[in-house]
């Protein structure tokens, strides 16, 4: 076994299931091979690498998913791997009415290795770690503006996780003059030798300068001082790149299909 299968193969081991810790409001239902999340800005569903199921089978578990959520009048998301069987899902969840997003690439590093070095800030820029609901919504603001969309639903869910278990993520904010310019988070996992790293987007004029490699460097040596082994990215195309000069290695990529209620 290569170090990229032992890598997928623990991934798809440690990181498919429930995670142990949901925000106030959140439940994780099962349906059959299926982890539903109900209750977030729009629903979760993902799966083994292998559903179990193909044809129509397949098909009428994808539609009791979509009805599901038809009937709370909410958007659905399907995670897909790009190594996941059957093959034929994402075109069976085509058919269904769901929409592919942009494809992510998974990426997972060893968390001493990446620990090692925090490179220098722009000057005038500060990290800090938070953790106040205020600090939350400015961390909304900042990715709407990205995005040029609502992100208002994000703050929710940060001080839902906060206040569910406060050890189980840590949230850094990089800060110029009072501005939030960029911001990342570290989700741990317990039971796994995992920990996921999300966000890390910044505002156009300060891309390039070092933030997003400073949060990645600060977030490491959080969890390599809990012990953690790993961590995983669902890597955009920008920060890929950034990340596999890192030291992070590819090992699938992950497609959302969505389905949008219709008039939403």
């Amino acid at each position: 076994m290569t170090d990229t299968e032992m890598l997928l193969a623990k991934y798809d081991d440690q990181m498919r299931g429930a995670p142990p810790t949901l925000a106030a409001g959140l439940v994780h239902e099962q349906d059959g091979p299926l982890l539903r999340i109900v209750g977030q800005h729009r629903g979760l569903v993902t799966g083994p690498r292998d559903l179990g199921v193909r044809g129509t089978e397949l098909d009428r578990l994808i539609a009791r998913q979509r009805d599901y959520f038809a009937g709370r009048g909410e958007a659905l998301e399907w995670k897909t791997r790009g190594h996941d069987t059957p093959a034929d899902v994402v075109d069976r969840l085509r058919a269904a009415g769901f929409v592919p997003e942009d494809r992510e690439t998974v990426l997972i590093g060893r968390t001493e290795e990446l620990a090692v070095r925090q490179p220098a800030l722009p000057r005038g820029v500060a990290l800090r770690r938070v953790t106040a609901d205020a600090d939350m919504r400015r961390i909304a603001a900042m990715e709407s503006a990205v995005w040029g969309g609502d992100w208002s639903w994000l703050a929710d869910d940060l001080i839902g996780r906060v206040a569910a278990d406060p050890g189980e993520i840590a949230i850094h904010v990089a800060e110029a003059d009072g501005e939030v310019v960029s911001a990342a988070w570290l989700v741990f996992r317990g039971g796994t030798e995992f920990a996921g790293l999300w966000g890390g987007s910044t505002l156009a004029d300060w891309r390039g300068q070092g933030i997003y490699r400073s949060l990645v460097a600060v977030r490491a040596r959080l969890a390599a001082d809990r012990g953690v082994r790993y961590l995983h990215v669902d890597a955009s195309d920008d920060s890929a790149p950034i990340l596999l000069r890192l030291g992070f290695r590819a090992v699938t990529t992950t497609t959302p299909y969505v389905w949008t209620p219709p008039g939403s």
